[in-house]
């Protein structure tokens, strides 16, 4: 394992224990000091209150400042909370909340989304379609046999095991490459299909083939005008739907390389020996296409699904090979990712970099439902990649006008929580230095998976997005947080409950 991955898992380990920290204190009927965090669940709803009718806007009415400003030092100096953020509220005077469901998954939820970004193309079945030909196969002896010969017996850096060994064993892959070539098909074998779910495919070879079904996936490539792309779509983990689309690139040096896009936020943030940090300049010099043209690209072709979706946000991002992270010697593309969500009434579902849907424990039995997202990256040549995940189905309003907590009573919850739920930071680093940097108030989903795992509730909710900085006696980095999307404190706006984003309520 890589210093990288040990300190990435280190690291882990610290935000899940802050995250359960912040869950148990937030759902429990016991609170800290003066009972500013309230009850969570049903019973908390209900309560849910109408406000008086005003003419003013919120930033009026809640007291809300355009900048907030405050720094504030715990655990005898180990923990710095420095807030100096930047205060975002809606253009409305009030704000309501809605019943939200996830959005029925049929053959009609499919072909929408395959019309939308594949007008015109041509699908066939992944299973046959990217089984590599002899062709692809003796590529890969030939550059693993010239790795060997130079030397290079660990090419892509996977590292070695508690003994010693290389995880990746080149005369190992050789051997089964060889033996592979000779059952392999001359050229790409294309399967014409419609993507749906319940398609045949066959698994393994020889006289251990079975034939296979995919009940609750589709794992296909789609051939277009603009090039060509993978498309998979998964149900497995219902009520979670999601949509993946990647466009196939053929200017990657090596297939087993690892790639990604990887957006700005992490690259123009971060600072220290252990995160790679790329200019504004380089990334600009990489992408060839306007922001507005690219913009156009994706609006177009989210208005095409008919969900409501709007341009949330966006980020540079990058496209690099190899291990190590983004490097300007190994990056091969630029371009943009938009965020988009839902406007309801003039405000938006706040996005963040949480994925929602997570458990409590590991022993969980719940089905989780995770939030509604849509990600778009767009380059020079179009579309590079799509995830579209738990399209929402938004139903009636459920308090109109809800009563909101001013702007300095949910800062007071913020502050405490921040110290509650850090309390234990010492135990892991001689300092952290959270750097918050937007506050901002939008709809969340919040819903309850013991009584129900498809419905919920769209409620009024603060988050504070930064960055921070951490000592240790084994790593050390900063993180301005300037463009961070990460959330680490998410209040109910109504009750001053704290909702746990990883979890989703």
């Amino acid at each position: 394992m890589t210093t990288e991955k040990i300190l990435f898992m280190k690291k882990l380990k610290r935000i899940i224990a802050a995250g359960l920290c912040i869950s148990i204190l937030a759902g429990c009927q016991e609170t800290p000091k003066d009972a500013i965090v309230k009850e969570k669940g049903t019973k908390s709803v209900e309560k849910y209150e109408s406000g008086e009718d005003t003419a003013a806007s919120l930033r009026e009415s809640l007291g809300a400042p355009e900048e907030y400003k405050n720094q504030e030092t715990y655990e005898n100096g180990a923990l710095v909370i420095d807030t100096d953020a930047e205060v975002l509220l809606p253009e409305a005077s009030t704000m309501n909340t809605y019943e939200v469901s996830a959005k029925e998954v049929n053959q009609d939820m499919i072909d929408t989304v395959s019309k939308a970004f594949f007008e015109g193309a041509k699908f066939y079945s992944g299973h046959t379609y990217s089984e590599w030909t002899k062709e692809q196969y003796q590529e890969e002896i030939t550059r693993l046999k010239k790795y060997k010969a130079e030397g290079n017996l660990d090419p892509y850096e996977h590292g070695k095991d508690e003994n010693g060994q290389l995880y990746f064993d080149i005369d190992d892959v050789i051997a089964r490459d060889e033996e592979d070539m000779k059952d392999a098909p001359t050229e790409v074998v294309k399967e014409e299909v419609k993507p749906s779910f319940g398609l045949e495919y066959l698994d393994g070879k020889g006289e251990e083939q079975t034939k296979e079904v995919d009940e609750d996936g589709f794992f296909g490539i789609a051939e277009t005008d603009q090039g060509t792309y993978d498309y998979q779509i998964s149900y497995a983990l219902a009520p979670d739907i999601k949509f993946q689309i990647s466009k196939i690139r053929d200017d990657v040096p090596d297939v087993r390389e690892f790639t990604s896009w990887t957006e700005g936020e992490y690259l123009l943030d971060g600072e220290g020996t252990e995160r790679n940090k790329l200019s504004e300049d380089f990334i600009k010099g990489k992408t060839n296409i306007s922001l507005e043209e690219a913009e156009k690209i994706a609006k177009e072709k989210v208005e095409k699904l008919g969900w409501g979706f709007e341009v949330y946000g966006w980020d540079y991002t990058v496209f690099y090979h190899g291990e190590g992270g983004a490097r300007e010697d190994n990056v091969l593309d630029a371009g943009y990712l938009f965020h988009f969500s839902r406007m309801l009434d003039g405000a938006p579902v706040t996005y963040t970099s949480s994925y929602g849907g997570g458990l409590e424990d590991m022993d969980s039995t719940l089905e989780p439902w995770s939030y509604e997202r849509c990600d778009i990256i767009v380059g020079e040549d179009g579309i590079q990649t799509v995830e579209i995940y738990n399209p929402y189905e938004i139903g009636a309003v459920q308090t109109e006008q809800v009563k909101l907590m001013d702007f300095d009573s949910i800062m007071k919850i913020y502050e405490q929580m921040m110290e509650v739920s850090n309390a234990d930071i010492a135990e892991f680093e001689k300092k952290r230095t959270y750097h918050i940097r937007k506050i901002a108030l939008g709809y969340t989903r919040i819903y309850d998976p013991t009584s129900d795992n498809d419905q919920g509730l769209l409620v009024p909710a603060w988050d504070f997005f930064g960055g921070f900085d951490a000592e240790s006696e084994e790593y050390s980095e900063k993180n301005s947080g300037e463009y961070s999307t990460q959330s680490f404190m998410t209040i109910n706006a109504i009750d001053g409950t704290v909702i746990d984003r990883e979890l989703g309520y």
